[in-house]
């Protein structure tokens, strides 16, 4: 759906001697269109990502078709659903242990107030690698997504900056 209505053009292909030409999207666009179609939405509705949710998933449940996904993945400026959305939890888990040896092991200390500190400073608390993946992963969970009611109009503009 995303690519459907972007433009087109001949491309050749040299294989060793054998010249082909064929009909390829211009994917370039999509990168001057993102901020043009954002720029005209002023309000967008917060979205709390559950465990295991996708773009297509959340697209099918808010806007009524898993097509819209690439709506989804615009509003929050993500490009890769694998690292932009949180993990499920054995996803993390698996994470977590493939990339530290000690899940237990200190990442760093923060205070009261939640920024990072020294150890000696008399109010550091310990912030451990497990807790630290976590904190990381939740902070994508909640995400914005464009109200449905403005749906037809972004489609619109969308096609109109193609």
């Amino acid at each position: 759906m995303y690519f459907k209505d972007f433009p087109n053009f001949l491309y050749d292909f040299k294989y060793g001697d054998t010249l082909k030409t064929s009909i390829v999207t211009d994917i370039t666009r999509n990168v001057r269109v993102r901020k043009e179609i954002l720029s005209s939405v002023t309000i967008y509705d917060e979205y709390d990502i559950e465990d295991g949710e996708t773009p297509e998933i959340i697209a099918e449940k808010i806007y009524g078709d898993a097509k819209y996904h690439w709506v989804v993945m615009l509003s929050n400026d993500a490009v890769d659903y694998l690292t932009d959305f949180p993990l499920e939890e054995h996803k993390l888990v698996k994470v977590i242990q493939d990339k530290y040896t000690n899940i237990n092991a200190i990442h760093h200390y923060e205070n009261s107030d939640g920024f990072v500190v020294n150890s000696d400073d008399p109010d550091a608390y310990p912030v451990s690698n497990n807790e630290y993946e976590r904190r990381l992963n939740e902070t994508k969970r909640r995400i914005k997504l464009v109200s449905p009611k403005l749906l037809n109009t972004i489609l619109k503009n969308f096609k109109d900056l193609l």
